[in-house]
């Protein structure tokens, strides 16, 4: 079995552990995670539900994607920290923020999602597949 992730928010009031590989990690440039980042795109990891033990109580708010499905962002409420994210349609898993991972070295983009949306500016791994949606 492999190392649990873990990770949280900034100032330590959130934090996650989760068993498992996780199932894909992207970078999406849709305009929501433009705007959630500050930057060109969002890094995420996406893992079974199952696998997953929060402590702390995260801020929630919905935001209907480019996709048309709702998705709920969760962040600290103390410090600000975006630290994961769910989504309606597919209760059975849970994403998390790249960067809140304790050791963020870990993720390995293996796609580019949302591209439609993207900028020049925006330079990411050309070697790694590029989807101008969300890919099936």
């Amino acid at each position: 079995m492999s190392q649990a992730y873990t990770g949280g928010c900034a100032c330590g009031a959130i934090r996650y552990e989760i068993s498992g590989e996780p199932v894909f990690m992207n970078d999406c440039q849709c305009r929501d995670c433009q705007h959630q980042s500050g930057t060109g795109h969002g890094s995420y990891l996406t893992f079974p539900r199952d696998g997953v033990t929060l402590e702390g109580s995260a801020t929630h708010w919905d935001i209907v994607a480019d996709s048309g499905n709702v998705k709920t962002r969760a962040f600290c409420p103390l410090c600000g920290s975006p630290v994961y994210m769910t989504f309606a349609a597919m209760p059975g898993v849970f994403t998390v923020h790249a960067a809140s991972l304790d050791d963020p070295g870990r993720y390995r983009p293996q796609a580019v999602t949302y591209a439609m949306r993207g900028h020049a500016w925006d330079h990411l791994d050309p070697a790694i597949p590029v989807f101008q949606k969300m890919p099936g």
